[in-house]
């Protein structure tokens, strides 16, 4: 954004020759080396990146055709789905549809879905593993987690662990949101070993100030060998932006979303699992509530 309004102000003052040697610097760096949202962040002590955005694209006309033919099907199922009903369901299951277990970890290949990140990107000593469970049938979230702060002048606090599911991507690479409209309750499967942890939904976004936007709710886990069944209702999610709470709660957007993931920052040093066995929806009739939190209105201007 910052770069377009860059380039149709030089545009609309082209004619004046001072302004444009004055702001040339500016614009070359803008054009050639552009900032791109999420990915002006960099670990210190490591120098900056200053290769060109175009040198980093592989203009292969081989791969270009492949990747046409690949993502031409996928836009024919996609169609095919429509037809035949939301979210490629008949009307009438997807009407009467009271549950739905929307992650399982039967497979490798169920793993293949998830992304798992620590402190050990910023520097940190956190280590963290995701791995299939017992005969295959449960994912296995482990590691150990360490609050030391890294010695390197500029990071202040560390220790954390995440695992987040990555966004279901469409033909073009699309991002299809989950839509979760016909249901009010989020229901998981897990056994912890009594840790805290922080369950995390983010909903599709349509401005950049609004990317690092997350709903938020706490899984307390008993521990143990026992399995606990957690029902979290979907109006319970409070919004969160960079880990603060914010003053303005909005509803979560269950037509929007886009991921799901678990974080654990309890600041306990040491060894730590999640065993998770699905990861489903359920509609509660008895739930009315459609959001737990005050909503202020700002005043008008």
């Amino acid at each position: 954004m910052a770069l377009t309004l860059q380039m149709n102000r030089g545009l609309s003052q082209c004619k004046n020759y001072h302004w444009i040697k004055g702001h040339w610097p500016a614009i070359h760096n803008a054009l050639h080396h552009p900032v791109l949202y999420g990915s002006s962040y960099r670990r210190p002590g490591v120098p900056p990146d200053n290769t060109a955005l175009w040198k980093k694209i592989d203009f292969s006309f081989t791969n270009g055709l492949k990747n046409l033919k690949k993502h031409l099907g996928l836009m024919m199922k996609e169609a095919a789905d429509h037809l035949k009903g939301p979210e490629g369901k008949p009307l009438r299951n997807y009407l009467l549809e009271q549950t739905d277990v929307v992650w399982e970890f039967r497979r490798p290949e169920d793993l293949q879905n998830w992304v798992v990140s620590s402190d050990a990107e910023i520097g940190g000593k956190s280590q963290a593993f995701l791995k299939l469970g017992n005969n295959n049938q449960t994912a296995l979230f482990y590691g150990v987690l360490n609050s030391e702060v890294p010695r390197d002048g500029e990071t202040k606090h560390s220790g954390y662990c995440t695992l987040r599911s990555k966004a279901r991507k469409g033909s073009f690479n699309r991002v299809l949101p989950y839509d979760w409209s016909k249901f009010n309750t989020l229901h998981l499967r897990v056994r912890g070993d009594g840790r805290p942890w922080m369950v995390n939904i983010q909903s599709e976004m349509y401005f950049s100030a609004n990317w690092d936007d997350l709903y938020n709710y706490f899984l307390y886990t008993r521990g143990g060998p026992y399995w606990q069944d957690v029902k979290i209702p979907l109006s319970k999610f409070f919004m969160t932006s960079r880990g603060r709470i914010q003053d303005g709660q909005y509803p979560l957007w269950p037509d929007k979303i886009t991921t799901l993931g678990f974080t654990l920052g309890d600041r306990a040093d040491g060894p730590f699992q999640l065993e998770i066995d699905f990861i489903g929806l359920c509609r509660d009739e008895a739930h009315t509530e459609e959001f737990a939190y005050e909503l202020y209105k700002s005043p008008p201007l």
